[in-house]
């Protein structure tokens, strides 16, 4: 409940999540653990074999709202949102969840509001990490700060797979302990984002938003082909006038002078891995080239071929915005 801008939950019995992540069978143990009983409403169908998950695929309606109310005891469940992608309107979160409702958020607010967050973070090459939970309002990543924790990324992190694992512990970590307050009966003072620093980043899709312009400087480069690296396909560009997915790049500065019009030339190949040409001072080597089927075709690249994205799909891929429903 919240009063007098104090956010706190007596006598907690159930924690009610509803989205979809990863760690929901983490989560569900760590409940368990502090004898507290987990419902989850996802609309993920993969989810469907975790713990206790139920799949719900319908908008926030009567059918939803009696979901909720067969499912929790009022004033002592706590809703919690994990990458949503229902929009609560304001009646909704009082009616419903009467203000019991907050989200957990990977990134630092008001700066790192919305999704696509690991991509973004090394587009930026930000590595300072901070895992918050915020109140739930009719906006998106607005609401009323609970609790944060702020933290540095390791260096091995450099594709989205290492920051994912890395901050899945200190997630899993930061949840529990904020669950322990609640039970201890500790009130968290609530505090307004300053909107001022507001900076929304939308949803993206790896295979629609993911391609690369080769002429960019070759550390624009590496970083975006970084940020699509896995879990996802890889970033996307064209070989021999086939789509091919390059993941497992990295900059090196050992060769000989380039000029713009050698960029996404492949100038020296190895066995396991090749040499691509930018339009600065660095090349980029490079030891996965997919193709639309996922096989790693690095051994039918050849010395001369060339990298190379059509000004019609670069363009598609940063006027286009991807919209997620939950459907």
């Amino acid at each position: 409940m919240i009063k007098k801008n104090l956010f706190y939950i007596k006598n907690l019995q159930k924690i009610f999540f509803l989205g979809s992540n990863n760690n929901f069978n983490e989560l569900t143990e760590i409940n368990k653990s502090l004898k507290i009983k987990t419902f989850i409403l996802s609309h993920n169908k993969s989810h469907k074999s975790a713990n206790l998950a139920h799949y719900f695929k319908q908008k926030i309606g009567s059918k939803f709202k009696k979901i909720v109310k067969e499912n929790y005891i009022p004033n002592k469940t706590l809703f919690i949102s994990l990458s949503s992608r229902w929009i609560f309107k304001k009646k909704e979160i009082r009616e419903i969840f009467e203000n019991n409702l907050i989200n957990f958020h990977n990134a630092r607010l008001p700066i790192d509001a919305g999704g696509g967050g690991y991509t973004w973070r090394i587009l930026k090459n930000d590595r300072i990490g901070n895992i918050l939970v915020h109140q739930i309002d009719e906006k998106i990543d607005t609401g009323k700060v609970i609790s944060e924790e702020e933290f540095l990324f390791p260096h091995k992190c450099q594709i989205p797979i290492d920051f994912e694992n890395y901050e899945k512990i200190k997630f899993l970590k930061f949840y529990e302990n904020f669950i322990k307050k609640i039970l201890s009966g500790k009130k968290f003072n609530l505090y307004k984002q300053q909107t001022s620093l507001r900076r929304y980043n939308p949803r993206l899709n790896t295979k629609k938003n993911g391609w690369i312009n080769w002429n960019d400087n070759s550390y624009n480069l590496i970083s975006l082909i970084n940020s699509f690296d896995s879990p996802y396909n890889g970033a996307s560009t064209y070989l021999n006038k086939k789509r091919v997915f390059i993941k497992k790049a990295q900059l090196h500065g050992g060769e000989l002078n380039n000029h713009p019009f050698m960029t996404g030339i492949v100038f020296r190949k190895n066995k396991n891995w090749i040499v691509v040409s930018t339009r600065d001072e660095n090349s980029i080597i490079i030891e996965e080239v997919l193709n639309e089927r996922g096989k790693n075709i690095i051994n039918l690249v050849r010395e001369g071929d060339r990298f190379y994205t059509t000004h019609a799909k670069f363009i598609s891929s940063r006027s286009l915005r991807v919209k997620y429903k939950a459907k």
